[in-house]
């Protein structure tokens, strides 16, 4: 598969397979990133395609950079906050954020019931959030962005990006450990890194 730099030129002079090449690179983990924050499968879908079109509406702004995929995050974010913006939606279920941390090798009856509610306990504590706090929590633990490619995303400081992670982690630690449907060990665990 060519790479983002190869693409790129491609996709300005015109090459629609090129386009199709990066529109599959890049496709299940943007829709994920939209359907995190938006919680709607119809808007997610549609937000990845209107991303796709600003992507390359604006493909020629983009010089020999080795990596479209924070730029195109970027888009996706910003094109999610504004979904749910006009929608007044309380955002981001993280499902897939959690589910990803809590993964457990056993899967006995007992450790699921266990898994199943520790995640719900989670996901409440995570859907307490601001929606900034929430979508820096997905950035970071879902997608795995740098602290820095995170706040290009959403366009403000590295600092902003540390505090929103950090108080947004303490609220998370704060409500869990409170939780007595969880020990407080598992709940500083998730939330240490």
């Amino acid at each position: 598969m060519l790479d983002d730099v190869e693409l790129v030129p491609m996709i300005q002079e015109g090459d629609l397979d090129a386009f199709e090449t990066l529109y599959h690179k890049y496709k299940n983990e943007l829709y994920r990133t939209a359907l995190v924050i938006t919680r709607d499968r119809g808007a997610a879908e549609e937000l990845l395609q209107d991303c796709f079109l600003r992507a390359y509406d604006h493909m020629d702004r983009v010089d020999g950079c080795s990596s479209l995929r924070p730029w195109l995050h970027r888009i996706i974010v910003n094109l999610s906050y504004n979904w749910a913006a006009k929608k007044r939606l309380r955002l981001i279920s993280i499902e897939d954020i959690f589910g990803r941390l809590l993964r457990t090798s056993r899967n006995s009856p007992e450790r699921a019931f266990e898994r199943e509610e520790l995640l719900e306990v989670v996901y409440e504590a995570v859907r307490s959030l601001s929606m900034p706090q929430r979508v820096v929590i997905v950035l970071f633990y879902l997608q795995g962005f740098s602290l820095a490619e995170i706040a290009s995303m959403v366009d403000c400081p590295v600092g902003t990006v540390k505090s929103r992670l950090h108080y947004a982690r303490k609220i998370l630690r704060k409500k869990l450990m409170a939780d007595t449907r969880i020990s407080w060990e598992v709940a500083y665990e998730l939330l240490s890194s």
